[in-house]
């Protein structure tokens, strides 16, 4: 990974190999974590993420990254953190809506190809392919055969992905029952994320056996040595955002690429401008 540019500040955070400190399971046990230490954590990792940006465009390197899931587990916030200072052009999230008729009738996984990375390009899947062994195969979208047609397929389709020279990472964020009550809860009365509640999703709520029988027969099937599942327990979101980011990082052999010294240049004279008397149309200064 990286060495981050100031050595101290590296070695304090990461200890003397240079490398983002993986926490022990253990760690769940831990208090929620305090907003001033997640913010600075999170501005470290966000250096680290644009590192990454910079090596991805000038090697060329393709990197595609999963996020599975149950409803609330952290999914889009977690993308979101990871998002939030690089690139939308190198950094493209993927958030494909139900298949039209025409899809309906394609190969299962052709809506998706198009949308693998091309060089330079890092593609964030908020759920994916995977759809097909957890909400359609729970709600009953599709068929028992088509489920283990998938599951024999998938291994063979990532391991075409990954010999093409992307690199595949796949996560499942892990929420409790508990945890993930209270969150479908908040959408309910808070008028900011109540749209995140759909009729899906409480269909789903009360489904949670068989969305765990799911999950189990997916990781059976498709956490294979070269495509393998990472869990990340998300009852904490701010850890969880952590963690996976940080793992992600450490996931990637990414190296500080040369940069130029940025000197802002002189701006040019007036050459006999003057502002206009165009009355403007502000907007009104409420705040």
């Amino acid at each position: 990974m990286a060495e981050m540019s100031n050595d101290k500040t590296r070695n304090d955070r990461n200890g003397a190999n240079g490398k983002h400190a993986e926490k022990a399971p253990e760690a769940a046990a831990h208090g929620r974590l305090k907003n001033r230490q997640y913010e600075k954590e999170l501005t470290l990792l966000h250096v680290e993420l644009v590192k990454l940006q910079e090596w991805v465009v000038q090697t060329g390197a393709k990197v595609c990254v999963i996020f599975e899931g149950r409803d609330s587990a952290g999914k889009g916030g977690t993308i979101k953190a990871i998002t939030e200072r690089v690139s939308p052009r190198v950094f493209r999230v993927i958030a494909l809506p139900a298949p039209t008729d025409r899809e309906k009738t394609q190969m299962y996984i052709q809506r998706y190809l198009p949308h693998l990375p091309a060089a330079g390009e890092i593609v964030l899947f908020d759920r994916s392919w995977y759809n097909r062994a957890g909400v359609e195969r729970v709600m009953g979208f599709c068929t028992e055969e088509q489920v283990q047609h998938f599951f024999k397929a998938v291994p063979l389709i990532e391991h075409a992905i990954i010999g093409s020279g992307i690199i595949l990472l796949k996560y499942w964020l892990e929420v409790s029952e508990d945890e993930q009550t209270r969150r479908l809860q908040a959408r309910i009365t808070d008028e900011r994320k109540i749209w995140k509640l759909s009729p899906m999703d409480l269909r789903s709520y009360s489904r949670w056996y068989d969305y765990s029988r799911a999950r189990d027969d997916t990781f059976a099937a498709t956490d294979t040595d070269q495509a393998p599942w990472h869990v990340v327990r998300s009852d904490d979101k701010k850890r969880a955002r952590l963690n996976l980011i940080t793992h992600l990082l450490n996931s990637i052999p990414y190296k500080t690429m040369p940069r130029e010294k940025v000197k802002l240049p002189k701006r040019q004279k007036p050459e006999g401008y003057r502002e206009s008397n165009r009355p403007l149309r502000y907007v009104p200064e409420k705040y």
